[in-house]
């Protein structure tokens, strides 16, 4: 979607860019807990802990020869997902409703284009950093099965957490109240949580319940994660994983374009 603005997208995103990453430079240590301590500790008591009591059986574990190796690459896919939707909720319908910031944003010569296109690659700094770290942390688990693997894997996790971004982003452009997040929320982003293969593997749901689970983005993403971490990869999969991925991507940031331009303009 072009801009009429004159700007071209990669400069107006980088003018857009630069404003979220000054309010992030003065509310990180808000978000140290959510984006780095508590999923550590949520590895440590379901990986480690609860994983001791489980015996790890590559045959039923996806390839993974230990529930730690088989939780981790999906719980920080998972943690991807919920960084996304809490950048792209609240933070959108504020600068929308409440402290009005798109409006003085598109007062210059930004378009509605640039602003979504600036939220969006905060938010994708804000995955590299969150889930970057997540998985260097991890290094001395021997989670991973070889020196590549984690990269491909870090990257499967920003394409997930962009797919959910751009998506939820054109969401919250389109409403005019925040008990809509609840909906989103409860019915949405908690049961992919849990039910998108990140905990046990999706064929335990039986088999309508593990065909809904694999049409989910978030299974996707999981699917991605821990192939590239145990290194038992599909080949055949992965492409499928990340045609889907790609084009939720793709779809979401017209949505979010076009649902912020008629917020803002019309």
């Amino acid at each position: 979607m072009a801009s009429t603005s004159g700007l071209s997208l990669l400069e107006g995103v980088g003018r857009q860019y630069d404003y979220w990453l000054t309010v992030y430079k003065r509310t990180w240590r808000g978000s140290i807990v959510s984006s780095f301590v508590a999923p550590l500790f949520t590895v440590v008591a379901m990986g480690v802990v609860l994983g001791g009591f489980i015996e790890g059986d590559p045959a039923e574990l996806e390839g993974a020869t230990s529930y730690l190796a088989f939780i981790v690459p999906g719980l920080v896919a998972a943690h991807a997902m919920q960084t996304a939707v809490g950048e792209t909720t609240y933070p959108v319908m504020g600068a929308i409703k409440w402290h009005k910031t798109y409006f003085a944003q598109i007062a210059t010569p930004l378009a509605p284009v640039h602003v979504v296109g600036g939220h969006l690659a905060f938010v994708l700094a804000r995955l590299l950093t969150s889930c970057g770290v997540f998985m260097l942390v991890l290094v001395p688990f021997g989670v991973f099965a070889t020196w590549w693997g984690p990269f491909l894997a870090l990257a499967a996790q920003l394409l997930v957490g962009m797919a959910f971004a751009a998506l939820v982003f054109g969401f919250s452009a389109r409403l005019h109240s925040d008990e809509g997040f609840g909906v989103l929320f409860r019915l949405g982003i908690f049961p992919l949580f849990l039910f998108s293969g990140a905990f046990f593997p999706v064929d335990n749901l039986g088999p309508v319940g593990s065909v809904l689970a694999r049409a989910t983005p978030l299974w996707h993403g999981v699917s991605l994660s821990r192939m590239f971490c145990v290194d038992e990869i599909d080949w055949s999969t992965a492409a499928v994983n990340v045609a889907v991925l790609t084009a939720l991507l793709v779809a979401g940031w017209f949505w979010a374009v076009r649902g912020l331009t008629r917020r803002l303009v019309t």
